[in-house]
């Protein structure tokens, strides 16, 4: 059997399997399949929607829309070069994070661990921190698009429901249904962003100017924070564990999760280029300005209103409600696995046992840290503790997520054949710089207030 042999050779003792139950058959290549083999017997294909449809809809939270918004308001097309970049540092990133996990069988948590104490330390850390802070964020996200839409019920109340509705969504850990709504939520974001964008009328020429990489001034930060800081940070990682839900679980799938990867950011893209569009078109060139942070939809909402038509600002909310739900339930989902395989990996439970899985304890117990602690920030401001800790860790996963992977896809525990290319190599070492730039400067504003600034 291909895979037992390349697992039980190239890992550590007590290396563990976590892609679920298998048979001797779907544990190696196609060849492998006989009598009995079930799934194996099938080719693996590719279906348009898949984990990394799944990965990318919920990097892409409202915070990253107006962002990008913002940027097109600010400097026209100029940074659209910046945001493809973005899109092939995001495919590098999150296929590395695939091929660990198919290539070797365990998942990224386990080969943070092989990494030494340190990366235990500062993911479970970094797991517990992130999750209070951005489930308040991320149901403030939900509250205020449904807001802009019933106005009758406070932001806050909106939120509460919303954290509520994904959590029983999400609760049995079911992954079809929960792949079949995020479906239904991406469908809505395409027709509502992107047809926004196509209603603006945009300048083919001017787009086909921004291809060219230049940085206007004052412009470095913003430029970074496009290329590197749309799509998502902690999710990316949750990738692997998607495939194992999914069934893509062996070196089989490779080819497979490469197409849904790159499709999945190609589409990403297009989301992001569409609030580009929308920020050049509608606010540059009418030199309008718009709020900072997710208010800023609700602003573009109303203009999108003035100029095309009233149904325009329940159109483009019901879009903005899409991305922000697409992200809660995600992140729900997804990073739940990530902290259920770190408790299970730090006590030591076997491969097989339930409180490690979808729907198991560990998942649970982290569902509802995600959800009710953080409403009490929906009424108090963030304590500045709480904040300074958060922009800190924040600020370095992207950099810890990127070396990481450097050490372990370039390491003895995978495959020589799936090991990263020297191209691969580079592309990493620039990402991680980029990140600790961005993180430094976002370390730099997290720890200003404690010392007045």
């Amino acid at each position: 059997m291909e895979k037992d042999n390349e697992v039980t050779s190239q890992g550590a003792p007590g290396d563990r399997l976590t892609a679920g139950p298998q048979t001797a058959a779907a544990a190696g290549g196609p060849g492998d399949a006989g009598p009995g083999g079930g799934e194996s017997l099938e080719k693996p294909r590719w279906r348009i929607i898949g984990p990394g449809l799944v990965v990318a809809a919920t990097g892409i939270g409202a915070g990253d829309l107006v962002a990008t918004m913002v940027a097109g308001s600010n400097y026209g097309y100029a940074l659209l070069w910046a945001v493809i970049l973005g899109v092939v540092v995001k495919i590098a990133l999150v296929e590395g994070a695939g091929r660990w996990t198919l290539a070797t069988g365990r998942t990224i948590f386990d080969g943070w661990k092989s990494l030494g104490l340190w990366a235990v330390v500062y993911f479970g850390i970094y797991v517990v921190v992130w999750g209070f802070s951005y489930g308040a964020a991320a149901m403030s996200g939900v509250g205020l698009a449904l807001n802009g839409l019933f106005p009758g019920v406070e932001v806050r109340y909106w939120a509460m429901l919303a954290g509520v509705a994904g959590l029983l969504l999400v609760w049995f850990g079911k992954y079809k249904p929960f792949e079949n709504v995020m479906a239904v939520l991406i469908g809505v974001m395409f027709v509502t962003v992107v047809g926004s964008a196509a209603l603006t009328t945009p300048n083919l020429g001017e787009i086909v100017a921004g291809l060219v990489p230049i940085i206007p001034e004052g412009a470095v930060l913003n430029t970074l924070g496009l290329a590197g800081g749309v799509g998502g940070t902690i999710t990316l990682a949750a990738y692997g564990y998607w495939l194992t839900e999914k069934g893509w679980d062996t070196p089989r799938w490779m080819r497979v999760m490469r197409l849904d990867n790159a499709w999945a950011y190609l589409m990403s893209g297009v989301f992001v280029i569409a609030m580009l569009i929308v920020g050049s078109e509608l606010l540059y060139s009418a030199g309008l300005a718009v709020a900072d942070g997710e208010q800023g939809l609700v602003d573009v909402a109303d203009v999108l209103a003035q100029r095309y038509g009233a149904f325009m600002a329940p159109l483009f909310l019901v879009g903005f409600f899409a991305a922000t739900f697409s992200s809660v339930i995600g992140v729900w989902h997804g990073v739940s696995l990530m902290f259920a395989d770190f408790v299970a990996t730090m006590r030591n439970l076997p491969a097989d046992d339930r409180r490690r899985g979808a729907g198991g304890t560990y998942y649970r117990w982290y569902i509802l840290w995600l959800t009710f602690p953080p409403m009490a920030l929906l009424f108090l401001d963030k304590p500045i503790l709480l904040v300074v800790v958060y922009g800190a860790l924040g600020s370095l996963f992207m950099p810890f997520l990127a070396l990481t992977l450097l050490f372990l896809m370039n390491s003895r525990a995978v495959p020589q054949r799936w090991r990263n290319r020297w191209w691969v190599n580079v592309i990493l070492v620039l990402v991680a710089a980029m990140f600790l730039v961005l993180g430094g400067n976002e370390l730099v504003k997290a720890v200003a207030p404690v010392f007045g600034g």
